[in-house]
């Protein structure tokens, strides 16, 4: 799993059936402290996310249509979760690499 952010809404007027229903949104992969790691991807939201959520992220086909409830769906990225809180726990001291 991956955190992200969601930036956006995907617009599509014409998709696979098996994507109809659940919105399509933008996310930025983001690290634990929020800072954005590589480059933004649509996802299926199946957690009912919006603009400005920290998200869950599957990137992995077979988890992507599982989460969907629909296996034939041709996906590879699913939002499974809201983030309501992040703690980041330091290591033990020198764990630092």
């Amino acid at each position: 799993m991956q955190l992200a952010r969601v930036v956006g809404d995907v617009v599509a007027t014409r998709k696979h059936g098996a994507l109809r229903g659940p919105a399509l949104l933008l996310v930025q992969p983001i690290d634990g402290a929020g800072a954005d790691q590589g480059s933004p991807l649509a996802a299926v939201d199946a957690a009912q996310a919006g603009v400005g959520d920290r998200v869950l992220l599957v990137m992995e086909a077979r988890a992507a249509a599982t989460a969907l409830r629909r296996r034939a769906a041709p996906v590879e990225a699913a939002i499974v979760g809201v983030v309501d809180h992040v703690d980041v726990v330091p290591g033990p001291p020198g764990s630092e690499a």
